[in-house]
């Protein structure tokens, strides 16, 4: 009895530990080696195998590809600003976000709690930041893809009144960097009230992960996917009413709708199983609170796969819009003409300073 009781209260107060601060999560499979069956152990080793697995493919394929995407997309379209349409505004935000998700995939997936092979055990105040930055990637990706959403449907049923122009969509994209870090803002309270006295009764209110990831789900996803929703209806709408405006010249390229509706279905189908973790967690809690200590392994499991899909996104955004815009390629080329051009003048420049003279 007093062995059943020890072993509760040590998988419980591991996985409090576990949920707030950074650390090892083979402690589980160390529990099961101690108290349960064989089969389980060996269970517990092929999860941590799998998810080590799966990290260092991630860091050796798509982590680099990330990085040089990211950088290209916003490069070729910085350097091109005259040519930038509202939806290049917003894929050069979500490209910005992909690279702070470039920079702490790797600080993850290399420590303990990712891989077997661990490079090193980060401390708690390199775990809130990297929180913080995660949400605040999460949140700029979520929601410029739901602006663009309604940006579009703005293009497509008022396209002369410039509501969705290229110098509103980069107001807008600031605003949402800062209500991104004002929502992770809570992240950094809970970081706080961890290193001051447990006593303040406001501070052991805010030290409640379960009501984070309640704001989080409810702010990162649910809010952004009825706006999709409601975009998408609007969209529907208007693409079966055949007007005369839809031969206006000031309306967006055809194509951007398709490439609207990957980006959509590419974003939530990568950040939804993270979203629903934070939902079950949120909810049920972990498996050991209610008493289905051996499913343990499994559910941490499955949260660690979740995050890693919610990194994917940072590569299979900018991967997608370099073979969906039709435009890309013309800018890289002329970012490349450029930079080989370097200080003399590019033939294009030079014809165009004859005809001037001329």
């Amino acid at each position: 009895m007093l062995s059943h009781q020890y072993r509760t209260f040590r998988i419980k107060s591991s996985i409090h530990s576990l949920t707030c601060s950074p650390g090892p999560a083979m402690w589980i499979c160390m529990v099961y080696n101690e108290t349960e069956t064989n089969v389980d152990f060996r269970l517990c080793q092929d999860f941590g195998l799998i998810l080590s697995v799966l990290s260092l493919v991630y860091l050796l394929v798509c982590f680099p590809l990330g990085l040089c995407y990211n950088l290209l997309l916003v490069a070729v379209n910085l350097s091109n600003k005259v040519s930038m349409t509202m939806p290049d505004v917003y894929f050069v935000n979500m490209a910005i976000a992909g690279l702070v998700l470039n920079a702490v995939a790797p600080v993850e997936l290399l420590s303990s709690t990712f891989t077997r092979w661990h490079a090193w055990e980060y401390t708690n105040e390199v775990y809130i930041t990297l929180l913080i930055l995660f949400n605040i990637s999460s949140l700029v990706t979520m929601y410029s893809t739901t602006l663009l959403s309604l940006d579009y449907y703005i293009e497509r049923a008022l396209p002369r009144t410039y509501m969705s122009s290229v110098y509103n969509t980069k107001h807008v994209c600031g605003f949402i960097w800062g209500g991104a870090v004002l929502t992770s803002f809570s992240s950094l309270l809970f970081y706080v009230c961890n290193h001051i006295s447990t006593k303040m009764v406001e501070c052991s209110k805010m030290q409640n992960k379960e009501a984070a990831d309640a704001i989080m789900m409810f702010i990162g996803y649910v809010v952004p996917a009825v706006a999709v929703l409601y975009a998408f209806a609007l969209i529907l709408r208007i693409r079966k009413e055949s007007t005369p405006l839809d031969q206006d010249s000031a309306r967006l390229d055809p194509s951007i709708h398709r490439l609207l509706l990957a980006s959509v279905c590419v974003q939530f189908a990568l950040w939804s199983p993270y979203y629903v973790t934070l939902l079950v967690h949120t909810v049920a809690g972990a498996p050991a609170y209610v008493g289905g200590s051996r499913y343990l392994p499994a559910y941490y499991f499955l949260r660690c796969v979740s995050k890693l899909t919610a990194f994917s996104s940072s590569f299979a955004m900018p991967l997608m819009y370099r073979q969906m815009n039709k435009n890309f390629s013309e800018k890289l080329r002329r970012l490349l003409a450029r930079l080989g051009c370097r200080d003399r003048p590019c033939p294009r420049q030079r014809s165009a300073v004859q005809q001037v003279v001329t």
